[in-house]
Order: structure tokens, then C-alpha cells, then sequence
């Protein structure tokens, strides 16, 4: 049933940016969100309200995340008020020699000895995946992710909106990925956050199932499919009832029935607000393009199943754009008429399919991607195959330049 008040499909955006707090000089990580908070508020809080723009503690002590107060219907309006905020944040951390670094995975992290969980509010809930999952691998402990946030209004908007979601979710690390480093050295994957979070919670799997989200299109039938086994397979170690089924839910895309909107997980950060919001604005336009029908029905998009999905995107956080996607089926259902084509090429068509779309910024920086490869490339690019930690502390150095001036690299 349709709320009172609310937001129809694409009415507005919920988008979540997550940054590590890092030392300035050495790049550490730095578990000090608390103290960022005590310095700008007085107290250790969990949220820090600063008009249009929330900042929020995260699972581990050396993430912080910005986001959108309230829905927005412009997400290109939020680029002044993300990237004013970054450098609120630089200047509150800069006395205690840190400063936010950008990237999906610190590239040198030590997530077994650095680990350290929010301590304050809501930590029972961390407490609890950490006995469950033991939180301190790569892919509890170092993955930063925009969220993106849209809403539907009743059931029939939400087959439509899931429908068009799992269908782009395979292609969206070809845009976004920004992991291409762990543990000191290029790992082979572009996007290798995602390679550890497909495992992260192996020993539950009912929680992420197949990571793309299962054939589901009304409330009811999401609630039997995917929250009931959910809430089974948690039941014998959450004997308080403290885990919330929407928060225990990891598939790549999550219903949020609470809130009527679907949240977007596969999303890497970016080096720079600008590149993020750029990027949601691809995802939102093609997903407009999906809904509505532009290149194939929704009936048959809903025909595709998420193993069939997963073995695409399996691909594409390996090779990103460079990915060869030999499943013409699949490039049928955005209108491109070929056996193959690479996800870039693909993005390319759907780029000239949409760009009317898009705001003038997001048209320059998605240009920017699709010309000179998604930021894991780019970085590789810079570190070279086998860099040494003070080639990456460069780089990724850099990277922090970039987030605190608004610029790509």
C-alpha cells in the first residue's frame, strides 16, 4: 500500500558518502571518529547535524560518513554542500594531524591489528556481527561505499524500480571501482572491495544470498523470500532481538520498506563528491530509462536470474570496463545490438542514450571516467604494478588533495 506522503519513483535521491580518518602524514588509519565529533559537538555523539548534510559514525572507529539530511530532488544541488563539508571536516581533524582519505580500501591497512569498532552508540549491534562474522578481515574493516537511496510509493513501483536495479547492478562497478590495493600490492581486481564482500558473511549466507537481490516484486513476496530466512538463520545468535532485518539484509541492493526506498550498495567512493554524485546520476538516469521501458519491456528485464546476473558482475569487479560482457542478451536489454561489447562500450551507449538527462558537471565527469577509466585504473596507472609503500602514501596522498579541492584525478 502507497504511504500517506510518499515519494514517488525519482521524486528524490538518499545518498550516503563514507570516508576513512587517516594520519596526514603516514596515512594510517585513525579510529577517531569519536574524537571528530567530541571536537565539533562537545560530546561523543553517533550524528552530528549540520543543516542539509548529517555526519554519521560507521561499523569501525576509522570511518565517517556524510549524507543527505533529507531526500533531495537535485543531486547535483548537493555538490557545493558535500564538498563544503569535506573541507569542514579536514579543518576540525587537521589540529590532530588527520584528514579524511577517499578510496574504497586503504591500500595498506592491516585490518586484522587495526581494526577497532565503534564503541559508543548502537555498538551492541556491532558487537553482534563481530561475534557472528569476527569483523576485523578487509571485508568488515576496510571498505568505504557511497549508498545510493530511491524511493517507490507502493508495490507496483517497487517491481518496477528492484526490476530495472538488478539489472543494472552487475555494470555499476565498471564506473565506480576504486579498490584496486590491499595489503600493499595490486590485488587483480579493480573493484576489491566487493571480491571481499561477496565473502564477508559466509557463514550466514542467507544474508547476502547471491548478492543481486532475487526475483522479487511486491512487499509480501519479499518478506518470504528474502527477510524470513534472514531472520531464521539469525535467530540462534541474536537472542535479544537487537539486529533489525533491514540492516541485516547485504545483498547489493536492499529494500527498506521502513523508509519505501530501495538502497544501492555496490557503489565504490569516489575521489571527490563531485564524481560521486556524478556517477548517481548515471545510475538514476539509466534506472529512469529501465522503468520506463526505453529499450525493452519490464516484463522481460524481470526474466533474468540473479545467478545469471552475479556471473557478470563477477566479471566486471575484476576487469571494470575493460570487461568483456559476451552475453548479447543481456547488452539487448539497454538496446545494444551486439554479440559482445565491453562494459565501457556499454556505459558509452547508455552515456548517449541519457546525457539529456544528466546535469552538465555530471556529463563532464562521467566523460572524464568513460575517457580515462574508472579511479582504480587511474590509480594503477600512477602506482604502477609493484609500488612500495612510500609510492602509494604518493598516490593515495594525492588522492586526499583531490577530495579536499573537489577535483578528479
Amino acid at each position: 500500500m502507497a504511504k500517506k506522503n510518499a515519494f514517488h519513483l525519482f521524486d528524490v535521491t538518499g545518498i550516503e558518502l563514507e570516508y576513512m580518518v587517516v594520519d596526514r602524514h603516514t596515512l594510517a588509519v585513525s579510529p577517531t571518529v569519536d574524537e571528530l565529533f567530541k571536537d565539533v559537538t562537545g560530546s561523543i555523539v553517533s550524528d552530528v547535524e549540520r543543516g542539509d548534510v548529517e555526519w554519521s559514525n560507521e561499523l569501525t572507529a576509522h570511518v565517517v560518513e556524510m549524507k543527505t539530511a533529507r531526500p533531495t530532488p537535485s543531486i547535483q544541488s548537493f555538490e557545493p554542500k558535500f564538498q563544503s563539508e569535506v573541507q569542514a571536516m579536514n579543518a576540525a581533524l587537521a589540529p590532530r594531524g588527520r584528514m579524511l582519505l577517499p578510496g574504497a580500501a586503504h591500500p595498506f591497512m592491516d585490518p586484522l591489528k587495526e581494526t577497532k569498532l565503534w564503541a559508543h552508540d548502537y555498538n551492541e549491534v556491532y558487537a553482534l556481527y563481530n561475534t557472528i562474522f569476527d569483523c576485523r578481515g578487509h571485508g568488515w574493516g576496510n571498505l568505504q561505499s557511497t549508498h545510493l537511496n530511491l524511493p517507490f510509493a507502493n508495490d507496483e513501483e517497487f517491481g518496477k524500480l528492484h526490476t530495472a536495479v538488478r539489472m543494472l547492478l552487475p555494470i555499476i562497478p565498471a564506473l565506480s571501482a576504486s579498490s584496486p590495493i590491499l595489503d600493499g600490492r595490486p590485488t587483480g581486481f579493480m573493484d576489491t572491495r566487493m571480491v571481499h564482500y561477496l565473502t564477508h558473511q559466509q557463514r550466514l549466507p542467507q544474508l547476502m544470498g547471491a548478492l543481486i537481490p532475487e526475483a522479487v516484486f511486491s512487499q509480501e513476496d519479499y518478506y518470504r523470500v528474502i527477510f524470513q530466512p534472514i531472520a531464521q538463520a539469525l535467530a540462534p545468535f541474536d537472542k535479544q532481538g537487537v539486529l533489525d532485518h533491514h540492516f541485516a539484509n547485504s545483498r547489493g541492493a536492499i529494500a527498506r520498506f521502513d523508509r519505501g526506498a530501495i538502497e544501492i550498495r555496490v557503489i565504490d567512493i569516489q575521489e571527490c563528491p563531485a564524481a560521486d554524485l556524478a556517477i548517481a546520476e548515471m545510475i538514476v538516469a539509466t534506472l529512469k530509462a529501465l522503468v520506463g521501458g526505453r529499450w525493452v519491456s519490464n516484463y522481460l528485464q524481470r526474466a533474468w536470474h540473479e545467478t545469471d546476473l552475479l556471473a557478470i558482475f563477477k566479471e566486471v569487479i575484476r576487469s571494470a570496463g575493460d570487461t568483456l560482457i559476451a552475453n548479447k542478451d543481456y547488452l539487448l536489454m539497454f538496446g545494444l545490438l551486439r554479440e559482445s561489447a565491453t562494459a565501457a562500450e556499454l556505459w558509452r551507449h547508455i552515456y548517449r542514450e541519457v546525457r539529456n538527462d544528466l546535469s552538465e558537471g555530471a556529463r563532464l565527469r562521467i566523460g572524464h571516467i568513460l575517457d580515462h577509466g574508472c579511479l582504480a585504473k587511474r590509480i594503477l596507472q600512477r602506482t604502477g604494478p609493484a609500488p612500495d609503500q612510500a609510492a602509494l602514501i604518493t598516490v593515495y596522498g594525492e588522492l586526499a588533495r583531490c577530495l579536499q579541492e573537489g577535483r578528479m584525478l
